[in-house]
């Protein structure tokens, strides 16, 4: 049995259907989903913000890697729970100013209730800072980005 190799760089692909002036319906892969702004915005809140969108991405990739990274550790991590926070400078959105920075900084506590210990949750942090593409995305983009991991 030969393994097969996948590869390195492959395409993602999104369509957004734009279905009024805040609402985009969003299909990947088999699934289809609505980026929407709240009611308080004129939207009709049916989804995230798509800067809402972006951040949960965040919590999203952090509990991802987190999980591949303690699976090559051969460590359990359990079940995770990201808080995040995020200063977003709204100037650029509401059209004032450019902003080369719009988040400005984010935070994400990640709690664990996984038996691996206080060190092996280090390392596993240390991991994901090296892997999750979207910690990068914000990092290299100039947000501070500060992440803490803690157990339960």
């Amino acid at each position: 049995m030969v393994a097969l190799k996948e590869k390195t760089v492959v395409k993602l692909r999104a369509r957004g259907t734009g279905l009024s002036h805040s609402r985009t319906d969003v299909g990947i892969r088999d699934l289809t989903f609505s980026i929407d702004e709240p009611a308080a915005r004129g939207g009709t809140n049916l989804g995230p913000a798509p800067t809402e969108a972006a951040v949960a991405a965040l919590a999203g990739c952090t509990n991802v890697i987190g999980h591949k990274c303690a699976a090559r550790l051969g460590v359990d991590i359990g079940h995770m729970e990201i808080e995040i926070t995020c200063e977003f400078d709204r100037r650029g959105v509401t059209l004032e100013e450019e902003i080369d920075v719009p988040f400005v900084a984010l935070r994400q506590v990640v709690t664990c209730d996984g038996s691996l210990s206080e060190d092996d949750l280090q390392k596993v942090a240390g991991d994901v800072a090296k892997y999750c593409p979207l910690s990068k995305l914000f990092e290299q983009s100039g947000t501070a980005l500060e992440t803490v991991w803690q157990k339960a």
